[in-house]
């Protein structure tokens, strides 16, 4: 469990956003009825205390009045970044987040990268000098 990671997001969805997104969304929220995602994980289905980040881990997506509101606090092993890269980049094509929306901290970091939406590209901008 050593290689886990601290996981924030926190943006708004466009109204037109496709419900095959929202479908994927809600798979990886946990949200009951939301379909099996074949071999996928849900990402941001943990709810409860985080075991190595600390605090508590949650995931929600409501309808807004112009749109989707997303929040999710996650603890994930770095084995499903990959994963979460691809998600993240699903939702930044449809997000009317510009600029932060998340961050990523590895649990060991005090300093995390922050998950910047840049015209529709995620991009990652760390906050400190790399190792």
């Amino acid at each position: 469990m050593g290689d886990m990671y601290a996981v924030d997001l926190a943006l708004d969805l466009a109204p037109t956003v496709p419900a095959a997104v929202l479908d994927e969304l809600r798979f990886h929220l946990g949200t009951p009825d939301a379909g099996s995602g074949g071999e996928l994980t849900a990402l941001l289905a943990g709810r409860g205390p985080a075991r190595r980040i600390g605090g508590v881990q949650t995931g929600e997506l409501v309808r807004a009045r112009d749109g989707w509101a997303l929040t999710a606090r996650q603890e994930l092993h770095a084995e499903l970044l990959p994963e979460l890269d691809a998600l993240v980049e699903r939702l930044a094509l449809h997000a009317r987040t510009e600029g932060v929306i998340g961050q990523i901290r590895f649990y060991e970091e005090w300093v995390p990268e922050l998950l910047v939406n840049r015209a529709g590209t995620p991009v990652r901008m760390p906050l400190g000098p790399r190792r």
